[in-house]
């Protein structure tokens, strides 16, 4: 399935769609997405705040997205490892804004085409009023295919 195709159709992927996580906004170049959850009966913990999992969960697959949108099909991409820290519980809407600017994707290119792998990104959960819930750091890892 192609990048943009998967973009148009990842709010009704079960995991996402079953947590309220919606993809809300691709900027023009797909350097940047928007992802927002409400808090509902299947997102909800016991406290009655967002499940961690779900947090999480709303942060999984984008970096890859915009990579895997700008590098095409002669790479591969993966998450190879994540990190969350949860730093105030999350109520209400919950927003998380992933981006890498198309100048740092070209360096990633140049990079992995020279034999480097393995890449970070870091991005914030906020809420409503722009707290900060929870901070997450993303491993990427980034192959050219054999030819």
């Amino acid at each position: 399935m192609k990048i943009d195709t998967v973009l148009k159709v990842i709010n009704f992927y079960p995991p996402l769609f079953f947590a309220g996580i919606k993809l809300k906004k691709v900027n023009a170049d797909k350097t940047q997405l928007t992802v927002q959850m409400k808090l509902n009966i299947f997102n909800k913990n016991m406290f009655g705040t967002h499940f961690g999992g779900s947090l999480y969960a709303m942060c999984d697959p984008f970096y890859v997205f915009i990579i895997a949108t700008h590098l095409k099909k002669d790479y591969i991409i993966w998450d190879k490892s994540a990190c969350i820290n949860f730093v105030r519980p999350g109520k209400g809407k919950v927003q998380a804004i992933f981006e890498i600017p198309k100048e740092e994707l070209e360096k990633i290119k140049n990079e992995v085409d020279a034999g480097k792998k393995n890449f970070f990104f870091e991005t914030e959960i906020t809420d409503e009023e722009n707290k900060i819930v929870a901070k997450v750091r993303k491993e990427v890892y980034i192959r050219k295919k054999a030819k």
